[in-house]
């Protein structure tokens, strides 16, 4: 993304301060979601417990297979947890030993987290000033969203060739689990399963580097997610349509698939842009 490009460019914001997130499109203010960066948000890695197991909480969830058996993984996947649900909100500006007492984890995996979070689009760095959790602009949207709808399509085209065995029970086992939900089901809740349900669909591609590249447009997403998730009307109508998604892979109709993955990015693009920027989304 080229948001933490352009911060680079310029001098960005002092110490102790918080950058402009953009062009209005919020910074967790009224979100309902704790900004703070006390020690008590989130359970650190610990240094004598197992990595991975700092993990086992998080709301933007690591797909199956994904090594997280380094530190450096763990500080990444914690951080951007605390990124993407705004507790660390656009502009906070990041301070590693804050970090580091946060997650009791060590330097070097906390910078090493940093500068891939910042790779990702999801921290900016300004020179001489340090980093801060990137800004939010309004061009954002259009242009995650318009990237999710071609990559989307084209994996929900290839999962409905290539699935195999071990793909087709996971999706019939999430068509099971959504058929049967509980319509109280917290809005955290219901975004893990929409992760589980694009993840279902990325494995089956059997594409690492499409894979790769679904998730971070996906944690993108997720972060404008979560910048309206309090005025968002339809989440749970929207998860449950992935029935319909799945349900075209295991059947194994590419053309019916991408419609349904087509349809679904196009119908959060709409409805994310109206919370966020109001009026009609583009199509």
């Amino acid at each position: 993304m080229p948001t933490a490009r352009r911060a680079e460019a310029d001098g960005g914001p002092g110490p102790g301060t918080s950058a402009d997130p953009g062009s209005g499109i919020g910074s967790g203010a009224g979100s309902g979601v704790n900004t703070s960066m006390g020690s008590g948000a989130r359970s650190g890695a610990g240094s004598g417990a197992s990595p991975a197991g700092a993990l086992t909480n998080l709301t933007v969830l690591v797909p199956d297979g994904t090594p997280t058996d380094s530190r450096s993984a763990v500080a990444y996947y914690l951080i951007r947890d605390l990124i993407v649900t705004l507790e660390l909100p656009p502009g906070q500006v990041l301070v590693e030993r804050d970090l580091m007492e946060r997650l009791e984890l060590g330097r070097t995996p906390v910078r090493e987290a940093l500068r891939r979070l910042s790779d990702e689009g999801l921290v900016a760095i300004y020179a001489r000033r340090g980093m801060v959790v990137a800004p939010v602009h309004a061009g954002d949207l259009e242009q995650v969203s318009g990237v999710r709808l071609e990559l989307e399509g084209l994996a929900a085209r290839q999962a409905a060739d290539r699935a195999d065995q071990h793909d087709l029970q996971v999706a019939a086992d999430l068509i099971a689990h959504l058929g049967s939900q509980d319509r109280s089901l917290e809005p955290r809740d219901l975004i893990r399963l929409d992760q589980r349900v694009h993840h279902c669909v990325h494995h089956a591609t059997h594409n690492h580097y499409l894979q790769q590249t679904l998730d971070e447009y996906l944690t993108l997403s997720l972060r404008l997610w979560f910048l309206g998730l309090n005025r968002v009307q339809h989440l749970q109508a929207a998860i449950e349509e992935h029935s319909e998604l799945l349900q075209a892979v295991a059947d194994g109709d590419a053309h019916r698939a991408e419609a349904a993955a087509r349809g679904h990015v196009r119908a959060f693009w709409e409805e994310i842009r109206a919370v966020l920027i109001g009026g009609p989304g583009a199509r």
